[in-house]
């Protein structure tokens, strides 16, 4: 197949649509479902980061897009008790595959972000992954394939209409690529860098020098994931997954702000008091997610107001005070950061710390790099200079 008609663009007054070929066939088959301009945007750039992940790590990966950006991305490390639990994959009774842990945590890092989302797999989609994608919102998944039974289940969504599309694992985009804006051809070289390369961390400019291994493999998450993220952007990661990305700011600060917002919002879903949250019986999985996200924040007043909290909780939780929050993000460490390129000022490293950043990786050659080396040095963080920029438009 050299071209694939679309609904229409990105947007339904835009028509005709259609993705295809100028040479050989497309890289893909659609199984399911009718999959639009933007789903293939989604698609394609989650593949190619999820790909990625797992070529430079061994480890099945997933990733979570929304709108040409990820909102999620992660490999299959175990899950935790408590993970399962925020992650809500605790009541699943199949065992989960790296590829299913690899998914709950993409779409468990920001469900707010994921809702109605297009999911990416590095691996075969197996019974474990299309278990836990049949109980959320998503417009689609991209896969290098499907087992029988997840199949089976993967067309039931959406009353039969769910985009499942198959993806040809060895093709490889050409060179160089083009797009037309404005009538305006573009063309550069495909970025086809390798962000695994031992040269990029070789460059450590801070007192302390040592990034184990771990923390490695996290900041070279984080920097793959930042290819794929619409810039200026910045990247939070911990044990295998990006717990925040910031993402298309015009600010880098601003990057670091929304991105570390979410990274805390991670942790502190794993705090006591909105693990024991009373909600109510048959709570939709959108509202349960909501009420976190509200609880946690700084308009919790809101949803704990007489006549609204009765609709999330069986009784009214103890609101989580500023001085609690505060005090239990303190608590969350070993962060690791990466950034699309060179952070121009230390309030970057200033506000990374308050999640918790002890790594960081970007591209450095900023006339104030020794304001940025002095505000790591000033927390112990170690951070490599990549000489790497990764814009991404």
């Amino acid at each position: 197949m050299k071209e694939l008609q679309l609904k229409y663009g990105c947007n339904p007054d835009q028509k005709p649509a259609r993705i295809y070929m100028e040479h050989g066939e497309l890289p893909i088959e659609v199984l399911n479902g009718r999959p639009g301009y933007i789903n293939f945007l989604d698609a394609f750039g989650g593949w190619q980061l999820v790909k990625e992940l797992k070529a430079a790590t061994g480890v099945p990966a997933a990733a979570s897009f929304k709108h040409v950006s990820p909102a999620g991305a992660a490999i299959g490390l175990e899950l935790s008790d408590t993970l399962r639990k925020i992650f809500f994959v605790d009541d699943v009774t199949i065992p989960l595959t790296p590829l299913a842990s690899a998914y709950a945590r993409a779409r468990g890092a920001d469900r707010m972000s994921s809702f109605g989302d297009f999911i990416s797999l590095s691996d075969v989609c197996d019974e474990a992954t299309a278990t836990l994608i049949k109980r959320e919102v998503s417009d689609g998944v991209i896969a290098p394939g499907y087992t029988d039974k997840a199949l089976e289940l993967l067309k039931g969504k959406r009353k039969g209409a769910y985009t499942i599309i198959k993806v040809d694992p060895d093709y490889v985009p050409p060179v160089m690529e083009r797009r037309e804006i404005f009538g305006v051809t573009f063309e550069q070289r495909h970025n086809d860098i390798n962000l695994a390369d031992d040269k990029l961390f070789q460059n450590i400019p801070t007192v302390n020098k040592v990034i184990p291994a771990e923390a490695k493999r996290d900041l070279i998450i984080s920097l793959i994931t930042l290819k794929y993220t619409q810039s200026n952007s910045v990247c939070y990661v911990k044990d295998g997954m990006a717990i925040g990305i910031g993402a298309g700011q015009q600010s880098r600060i601003h990057c670091t702000r929304l991105a570390g917002n979410k990274a805390d919002k991670w942790w502190l879903r794993q705090s006591p008091k909105v693990l024991s949250l009373p909600f109510v019986e048959g709570i939709h999985r959108a509202d349960r997610d909501n009420a976190i996200d509200l609880y946690t924040g700084s308009e919790a007043e809101d949803l704990l107001a007489d006549g609204e909290w009765q609709k999330f909780f069986t009784h009214r939780p103890e609101p989580f005070t500023a001085e609690e929050r505060k005090a239990w993000i303190a608590k969350n460490t070993d962060v690791a950061l990466g950034s699309d390129a060179f952070f121009p000022f230390g309030d970057n490293i200033e506000r990374a710390h308050k999640s918790g950043v002890k790594y960081v990786a970007e591209a450095g050659g900023s006339v104030r790099d020794d304001n940025v080396i002095a505000a790591c040095d000033k927390y112990g963080m170690a951070m490599a200079f990549t000489g790497v920029r990764l814009f991404y438009h």
